[in-house]
């Protein structure tokens, strides 16, 4: 088992990695000291797939466990859920020293973590993210949040989990869709943070495609070192972590206006990547071999780098709204390197149309 410190002082956990975690979820909560009631939050997929080993774990160490199932996907993320779970928190007698688990990927952990960074004020909450996009991004770093119609994760707190229990072999059961859609946050940590990572991308992925166990198990690994070492360093995005949002500014607002269906989140921000790319060259900040590479990884992943299906005045309407902005000032995080990054304000909207209609 791989173990990846995330140190925040008092808030401080670990990421523990490695094939066949899921039955041993209880051991390791019971180590942390937690109130013997649980909730696992899931959805009925993930539950039918996964939820056994978690809850029968957690039960051999001695909770008193409640399943609680969620609506899909982004379709989870709303106040009257987060509601629900409230009541279902109340009714199964959970106090303060109660622990909210999440099984499943981003958006039941965003969920999760509202509810247990909310119910009574804040309980303890541990994430069992099942999807790639999870495993390496969505788990780690304590954002937690519901959308708003005008908005993705308009709503939300900063809630750092207790512990972040990531089992690659779940992978093995994903979609197809959703494995490579994945991929788009694993490529952005090498772009922007770790050009021998990105390296290691470029030379793996035939066997990260395969789903190989070994190579799963060390690419995953590598991107939670990348995310938890810039969480450590910014852990309420001041301004570092900022760095993670790359491919995500015109990402997010691509989902938004395409109603969140048109794409998986990984699909946006691989098309995300693909524009900022493009948007560094532009401006002439980045050069055009790291637009390539860029391109030609995602492509060679089966993620998309052109036709966004969105109208390029919308997406910049939506941008507006990005809760990155600063007195109205949207930043872009942009990569004049492999392996490097800037945050550039006042990008010149012409810049960021032109770039949006070559994407579409």
């Amino acid at each position: 088992m791989i173990n990846i410190p995330v140190s925040l002082g008092a808030r401080s956990y670990r990421i523990l990695v490695g094939p066949g975690l899921l039955a041993g979820v209880g051991a390791e909560l019971s180590r942390i000291g937690v109130g013997s009631r649980v909730a696992v939050l899931s959805d009925e997929p993930v539950l039918a797939l996964h939820g056994r080993p978690v809850v029968e774990g957690l039960e051999a160490a001695g909770f008193a466990v409640t399943t609680m199932r969620l609506p899909e996907g982004e379709a989870a993320k709303t106040l009257a859920t987060a509601e629900q779970a409230w009541d279902a928190l109340l009714a199964a007698g959970l106090d303060r020293t109660s622990t909210v688990v999440a099984v499943g990927g981003g958006a039941v952990g965003d969920l999760a973590g509202f509810v247990a960074a909310t119910y009574m004020r804040g309980v303890s909450f541990v994430q069992v993210p099942t999807t790639l996009l999870a495993q390496v991004d969505a788990s780690i770093g304590g954002k937690t949040a519901i959308d708003h119609p005008r908005a993705k994760n308009l709503i939300g707190a900063f809630h750092q989990p207790r512990l972040v229990a990531v089992d690659p072999a779940v992978l093995l059961t994903l979609p197809e869709r959703e494995f490579r859609s994945g991929l788009a946050e694993v490529i952005k940590h090498g772009i922007v943070l770790d050009a021998p990572y990105f390296a290691d991308l470029e030379a793996s992925l035939p066997a990260l495609l395969a789903r190989d166990l070994p190579t799963l198990t060390r690419i995953v690994a590598g991107s939670c070192r990348i995310k938890a070492s810039v969480v450590e360093r910014d852990e309420h995005e001041t301004e570092l972590r900022a760095v993670l949002n790359y491919g995500h500014t015109i990402g997010h607002a691509l989902e938004a206006v395409t109603g969140f269906e048109r794409w998986t989140h990984g699909e946006a921000v691989a098309l995300g990547i693909a524009a900022a790319a493009r948007l560094a060259e532009r401006l002439g900040i980045g050069g055009s071999d790291a637009t390539a590479r860029q391109t030609r990884l995602l492509q060679a992943a089966g993620l998309p780098v052109r036709g966004s299906g969105a109208a390029p005045a919308a997406v910049v309407e939506a941008l507006a709204r990005d809760k990155k902005a600063r007195d109205g000032r949207v930043p872009f995080v942009l990569a004049p390197r492999i392996g490097a990054f800037q945050l550039v304000f006042d990008v010149p909207q012409e810049a960021v149309l032109a770039t949006l209609d070559e994407l579409a």
